[in-house]
């Protein structure tokens, strides 16, 4: 019986994956990565700091440090998300089909704490979510699971009663470990990838979150 619905944030409640893109594209050519959009989908679902790193073995530079890079790109992000981040197609009405059921509601993003309150207030959800996690405070980020296990934990929920929704692949791996079912809606390049497989089901829209699917997850 599910007990919880943990949504991911960026690419589930708001569209938010250009942003990070535009965000990133700028920091790294300032400091001499010769970074273009798409190759920000590797790095998909990492942290910020997993990212830089990344990024920092291929292309090393001197200066900034790593940490200042990261202040930057989380800088740009913010701006972007307060004056162009849209929520997502059926976000409303997907987590007020969790709360008609009565379950816990919980967030797990791999952004740091501030882009998270950024987001949640550019789309009204600030006090939707009874318990709110960043992978900024696990030892390591998605793909470990790390992140959903102790959202889990802090629940109170056993993570087999947990439905994560997620939008990558790191993120549905992460869910996978921590034995969650998991719903998928990868953006639309990525929808064909059979590794989504790997999800229970895969959606085209969280307009598709609604009593028949809850039933077929076996609420």
């Amino acid at each position: 019986m599910i007990q919880a619905v943990i949504f991911d944030m960026d690419g589930v409640l708001i569209d938010s994956e250009p942003l990070w893109q535009d965000a990133e594209v700028e920091v790294f050519r300032s400091v001499g990565v010769p970074l273009q959009h798409a190759d920000c989908v590797q790095t998909m679902g990492l942290r910020i700091d997993e990212v830089v790193q990344h990024w920092h073995r291929r292309h090393p530079w001197e200066a900034p440090s790593l940490r200042e890079v990261e202040a930057r790109i989380l800088d740009r992000v913010c701006e972007l998300i307060r004056t162009r981040g849209e929520g997502t197609e059926g976000v409303g009405a997907a987590v007020e089909s969790v709360m008609r059921r009565g379950w816990k509601l919980a967030l797990a993003s791999s952004s740091p704490h501030r882009v998270i309150a950024a987001v949640l207030e550019r789309v009204g959800l600030s006090r939707a979510f009874s318990t709110v996690h960043s992978a900024q405070d696990e030892p390591l980020g998605k793909p470990h699971p790390g992140v959903y296990l102790t959202t889990a934990a802090r629940l109170g929920c056993p993570a087999v009663t947990c439905v994560a929704v997620e939008d990558s692949l790191n993120g549905v791996i992460a869910a996978k470990a921590a034995r969650m079912s998991c719903v998928a809606i990868p953006h639309p390049t990525f929808r064909a990838d059979p590794r989504f497989s790997l999800a229970d089901v895969v959606l085209p829209s969280l307009r598709e979150l609604h009593e028949e699917l809850w039933a077929r997850l076996g609420a």
